[in-house]
């Protein structure tokens, strides 16, 4: 790793703790952004999900204006918006009219995942396998929406024409790597649960990379999930709601996120079956020295240039606390 300066980053899922609501999580995600702008987070991205009961950012757009209208200088943007999912023409007016009313403060990054089960995504929008088909062209639509040069089309975004709001490809695989390298456009890839192809991916990417008018180098971002405390055994105890949340993911019952409790033999266990220990894979828990040691090992490892870092924590302030101490770590390994 060079000494060039990590840009750091939040995604927010805009959890739904147990015994609270959807409109505190609203209240929180905006809380937490405008402490993040206060910490030196360069961003804070909204992932879309539906049909859960735990996730309240399904409606991302929507969100992601009311937490800029709620900040002021911090990057807001998606992380991503599910494109098979939507029209692209309905994207580019979305972001446009987002792009407009917060000037270079709106960043899209798009992804081809549907952000649920198939069934839902089915309800969504019936047709999606055939615009996960074309996801490269759809991202091209968006593009041609967006440019100054698009008055001559039949079809048009006006709000969207000539507004500056870069596109981000996100990836969980390696199939969206080819293709942010091909598009010369910033990549991020979702590591914070997928773990197995993130080398593979970076790799692809950074051989592949052709430049482009949006961006002239390869510029990658990687997801972290991070759990910090001013104690061990707090960062530990915090850890176990994530822990659960994984296992609802893998047996298929979400719930709430659940109040953290002591670190049992059975949690132990279950951070030792290979599924869960690989999705886990980038998750650092503990106090200051332990994730700022974890983080510098993974910067070395990767080379990113920026981490998007997830702190699902069951207390709000215990999640704004750990964010508090990221950005802490984060200026001593930029100062460093």
């Amino acid at each position: 790793m060079d000494s060039k300066n990590i840009s750091y980053s939040v995604l927010e899922l805009a959890f739904i703790s147990d015994g609270s609501s959807v409109a505190q999580s609203f209240k929180n995600s905006v809380d937490l952004a405008q402490k993040a702008e206060d910490l030196g987070y360069s961003r804070f991205w909204l992932a879309e999900h539906h049909n859960s009961i735990s996730i309240a950012s399904s409606a991302t757009a929507v969100l992601i204006g009311h937490v800029a209208g709620g900040t002021k200088t911090i990057k807001v943007g998606s992380g991503g918006i599910m494109l098979p999912n939507h029209s692209p023409l309905i994207v580019a007016e979305q972001f446009g009219t987002l792009g407009t009313m917060y000037p270079n403060r709106i960043d899209l990054g798009l992804g081809r995942a549907p952000g649920t089960d198939q069934l839902t995504a089915h309800a969504i929008r019936s047709d999606r396998m055939q615009a996960v088909n074309n996801f490269p062209g759809e991202v091209e639509q968006i593009q041609q929406y967006f440019s100054a040069d698009n008055d001559w089309a039949q079809v048009r975004a006006p709000m969207a024409e000539g507004v500056n709001v870069p596109i981000y490809i996100l990836g969980s695989s390696t199939d969206s790597a080819h293709l942010a390298a091909k598009m010369g456009l910033p990549y991020a890839f979702a590591s914070h649960f997928a773990t197995a192809q993130l080398f593979e991916a970076l790799e692809i990417y950074r051989r592949e990379f052709q430049p482009s008018q949006f961006l002239d180098k390869p510029y990658t971002i990687a997801g972290i999930n991070i759990i910090a405390a001013d104690d061990t055994e707090t960062a530990e105890e915090n850890f176990t709601s994530l822990i659960r949340m994984f296992l609802g993911v893998l047996t298929g019952k979400r719930d709430y996120l659940k109040p953290p409790t002591v670190m049992t033999d059975e949690l132990l266990m279950l951070l030792h079956n290979p599924t869960v220990k690989d999705m886990l894979k980038y998750t650092f828990a503990g106090n200051k020295e332990t994730v700022k040691k974890e983080t510098q090992r993974f910067l070395q490892q990767t080379g990113v240039d920026e981490l998007m870092v997830v702190s699902n924590i069951y207390d709000h302030n215990d999640r704004i606390k750990s964010y508090r101490i990221f950005a802490e770590i984060m200026k001593e390994i930029n100062e460093g």
